[in-house]
């Protein structure tokens, strides 16, 4: 089955594989018996893959419309994520942010293999191109129009409902373990966002704007833990 016949049976498929794709990788990619680079090669390969195939013609189909307020609310949000363990040492150690439950602070990337530039630059393209497409197709794209009803096509993208709006901003925040308070602060600025603009491809450019900047930082600052 071609995968335009797949996405006609499935049409959440192209909103969905990426991130679900990008959630394997997570949990199982350490456990993989493959060395740097090719651990990092491998995951950015397989991501572009399934975006250029299955996800495609929504990808493609992106716009930006706000550019100037998109990457100044990317820098905001990536100033509002560093803010509190900057301002107040110790403020990510309470045991509010490390538990059983949202585990602990960590990078995914050995220390070892952070000396490597080319690993060091996929996590870059990563973070900063493919994280925000896969995860704004599926956090501000998909589940809160199926929130608002199962026929999710219906609804317009952008669409204001109050369950939806405070339900996929604390499930973004859960993704995010530790971090999870900023997380909700950056899910409800990024759904604010969506019901403002509109616009998917806007949402997508404030996040990797987010992302880009807080990969400087990591770089600069050497504060890798930044990198779950």
């Amino acid at each position: 089955m071609s995968e335009l016949s797949l996405n006609r049976q499935y049409p959440s498929l192209p909103w969905i594989a990426p991130f679900a794709v990008f959630m394997i990788l997570l949990a199982v990619g350490p456990s993989l018996p493959i060395p740097q680079p090719w651990e990092s090669i491998l995951r950015v390969g397989v991501l572009i893959a399934v975006m250029l195939t299955i996800s495609k013609d929504v990808v493609l189909s992106l716009r930006v419309r706000h550019v100037v307020p998109s990457v100044l609310l990317g820098l905001a949000v990536c100033a509002m994520w560093v803010a509190p363990d900057q301002l107040f040492p110790g403020w990510r150690g309470h045991w509010l942010f490390q538990n059983s439950i949202t585990g602990t602070v960590k990078t995914t990337i050995a220390p070892a293999e952070l000396a490597d530039p080319l690993v060091v630059m996929l996590r870059v393209v990563r973070a900063a191109l493919l994280v925000p497409i896969l995860e704004e197709l599926f956090w501000r794209g998909w589940l809160p129009r199926w929130i608002v009803n199962n026929d999710w096509q219906k609804v317009p993208l952008g669409t204001f409902n109050v369950l939806a709006f405070v339900a996929t901003a604390m499930l973004f925040a859960s993704e995010h373990g530790p971090f999870w308070e900023v997380g909700l602060l950056c899910g409800f600025i990024y759904n604010w966002w969506m019901w403002k603009t509109k616009s998917l491809g806007d949402l997508v450019l404030v996040h990797a704007v987010t992302n880009a900047a807080l990969s400087g930082f990591v770089m600069v600052t050497k504060q890798y833990a930044y990198w779950m």
